[in-house]
């Protein structure tokens, strides 16, 4: 065991050390306590999963190489009675690295007892063989403690911590063949100990600590991760050939740019909240960044950055006809960005015809615009469209006309509903090119004045219900127009429909008022007459791919269903069905759809079962090896249920994804789901 090494720097309050972190764990006079105040331990899965990827990455590496966890934190116990440091900061890293400790011990405590009794110092307290080394807050200190001592009774096989979560996880991932090399890469994590004295300040230095400058985004995570390992003239070459241009492409965008990337590549979502979600899914994308390899991968990014610039900004494109398309896509935000980033990507290498793009922009556009009118979400619906991209044109069509409203729901939406988008549409309706040059303007006013008229009678002679009815059809279709900007005075000035008629749009030659310059009044009746004509106007410009395909607008596929932390509040009832290969589902929550899908394979499709658990350390073991809930599939082969709801929803989607099924299965979110 290697011996905790490094230099202080001694204040009269603070001590400072570099030290093993392994060696000061088994130091026997180690003992640590989590005060009161400290927050719950809050690693999943996922940060487990990192710290033991870095654990086996250092492993490799010879002794020079060490990983460096940070600084821990503590302060001597003011209680003369009890000689444990108080943990101020560091409670999550050191608890994460006591459950892995634990779970290797566990594993290997039956076949190699002298190292076992190595892992069990780091563990234990040399004064108390029933008390760990680390004492959590006494809320979850029991808990801990059964875990970390393998003390759980059988009651506690279905309850619900992530002190259990991550140590089966370590448990199920770490054989008793790769224990050495798990310890050996343990063994090279190092730590900065801080201790406080008596009369230090232990709030303002935790302050100093963990609030002075702005943590790392994304973008600069994966600007250090390409560079890191490389020489300082390599460096140079990737840093001016490649990433600058990126910068100098996308702007303050280039945070957006690489989660658009990413979706666009891997055909699923990334999430904008959770800590590092970009960078982490960049590094799945690219685990080795090796010259060559990233010299190419780099001309990637740097071509696919140009063509983001030209998305933020269509003014780039020379086409005046892209140009115009791409400015109708950026109306509904950056949301498409990823689709549409391969498709242009593909019109500007040749692999993709100016028609089949301008088709693309055109269904984007229909899908959204529609989608918004009868009031469903535009959010979450790109990477499945990059998927079916992925394809080909088949199945992109087949994808969007699945989602997209038909003309029905639309028409009805239009009548009766607030119209969104009204300068693009009106515009797109009237032939506009400039949207710049013209406003809308409400035939009807939103707030009329007394004197207001569309026919005979003011507006203090109508009824409450002839006044209610002009109020709903206000932001409707039918009592919208375009005027031009230096018209728009006289329109808010005029009095009286038959005002507003001579005045401006008599005098304006935009295309959709010559209806109105013709007309002798406003009434309910008329703007019924003009939304049906303008309604038939807009089923033309933006079309429902001719798909005979159902209206699924209610249903996730299983692929973009949301990965939560933890149990969050309701968890139990997230779903209100689970539709699987044609088949209804009762199915309302993540921990039953993962029994039912891994059940489901090992009957139907055992081969994906097998070789995904084989690949990712489980979740089927020919043995319960460990405490915990556990399901049988049979007399040899047991299905652990003891996961966080992440990885149990990651692993359907990944098993569903190599079984070729994920396609045909879909989720669809109960109330209480949507508002989880």
């Amino acid at each position: 065991m290697s011996n905790a090494t490094g230099s202080s720097s001694n204040a009269t309050n603070v001590d400072a050390t570099a030290v093993n972190t392994v060696a000061w764990l088994s130091d026997p006079a180690t003992t640590i306590v989590v005060p009161v105040y400290q927050r719950q331990y809050r690693w999943d899965i996922g940060g487990c999963e990192q710290l033991l990827a870095d654990i086996r990455a250092v492993s490799e590496h010879d002794d020079r190489h060490t990983h460096f966890i940070g600084s821990i934190l503590s302060s001597v116990n003011s209680n003369p009675d009890e000689a444990a440091l108080v943990l101020i900061d560091g409670q999550q890293r050191i608890t994460t690295l006591m459950l892995l400790i634990a779970a290797l011990h566990h594993t290997v405590r039956d076949s190699d007892q002298a190292f076992a009794a190595e892992l069990e110092s780091v563990l234990v307290r040399s004064d108390d063989s029933g008390r760990t080394k680390l004492r959590p807050h006494r809320e979850w200190a029991d808990v801990f403690e059964s875990v970390v001592l393998d003390r759980r009774a059988p009651e506690d096989a279905m309850r619900e911590s992530r002190f259990d979560d991550n140590y089966a996880f370590f448990r199920s991932q770490v054989q008793a063949e790769e224990a050495p090399r798990i310890w050996r890469g343990l063994q090279k994590l190092e730590h900065v100990a801080i201790t406080l004295g008596a009369d230090a300040n232990a709030q303002q230095t935790f302050e100093s600590l963990n609030s002075t400058g702005a943590p790392l985004r994304d973008h600069e995570l994966i600007h250090n991760y390409v560079l890191m390992g490389l020489t300082h003239s390599e460096q140079i070459e990737i840093e001016e050939q490649y990433w600058l241009p990126i910068e100098e492409a996308t702007g303050e965008q280039i945070g957006t740019f690489w989660r658009h990337y990413l979706i666009m590549l891997t055909g699923r979502e990334v999430l904008i909240e959770g800590e590092r979600s970009v960078y982490d899914a960049f590094q799945r994308s690219f685990p080795r960044l090796e010259l060559p390899g990233l010299r190419e991968h780099a001309a990637e990014w740097r071509a696919f950055a140009d063509v983001y610039r030209t998305l933020l900004e269509p003014w780039r494109e020379p086409d005046a006809e892209l140009a115009r398309q791409l400015e109708y896509v950026g109306v509904f935000g950056k949301g498409m960005h990823p689709l549409v980033m391969r498709a242009y990507r593909g019109y500007r290498a040749g692999d993709v015809g100016r028609d089949e793009l301008v088709e693309v922009l055109e269904h984007v556009q229909s899908l959204l615009l529609r989608r918004r009118i009868i009031g469903l979400p535009t959010d979450r619906l790109v990477a499945r469209m990059c998927r079916a991209r992925e394809e080909g044109r088949d199945a992109l069509v087949r994808a969007i006309a699945r989602i997209t409203p038909s003309d029905e729901r639309v028409r009805v939406s239009l009548k009766f509903g607030e119209l969104p988008h009204p300068e693009y549409v009106l515009g797109r309706i009237a032939g506009v090119s400039d949207l710049q040059a013209v406003g809308v303007d409400h035939v009807f006013p939103l707030a009329p004045s007394d004197e207001w008229s569309g026919a005979e009678r003011a507006w203090t002679e109508l009824t409450e219900d002839e006044q209610n009815s002009f109020r709903a059809l206000a932001p409707t279709l039918g009592n919208l127009t375009l005027i031009e900007n230096e018209l728009a005075e006289r329109a808010f000035a005029a009095a009286t429909f038959a005002d507003k008629r001579d005045a401006v749009y008599a005098r304006s030659d935009i295309r959709i008022s010559d209806d109105l310059a013709d007309a002798d009044e406003w009434t309910t009746a008329r703007i019924a007459e003009r939304t049906e004509r303008l309604v038939a106007e807009f089923i033309r410009v933006w079309k429902r791919p001719s798909v005979v395909l159902i209206d699924d607008d209610g249903l996730t596929p299983i692929l973009d269903a949301k990965l939560r932390r933890g149990w969050p509040r309701g968890w139990q009832r997230e779903f209100e069905y689970v539709e699987y290969r044609g088949e209804h589902w009762e199915v309302y929550d993540v921990k039953y759809l993962f029994n039912r899908i891994f059940k489901r394979l090992w009957a139907d499709g055992r081969e994906y079962v097998v070789d995904y658990s084989n690949r990712r350390g489980g979740p089927i073991y020919p043995a319960k090896a460990w405490n915990g809930h556990w399901d049988e599939l049979d007399d040899e082969n047991f299905l652990y249920m003891g996961w966080d709801s992440k990885y149990m929803l990651t692993a359907v989607q990944e098993l569903l994804d190599d079984a070729g099924d994920a396609g045909e299965v879909f989720v669809k979110y109960s109330y209480i789901g949507d508002a989880m």
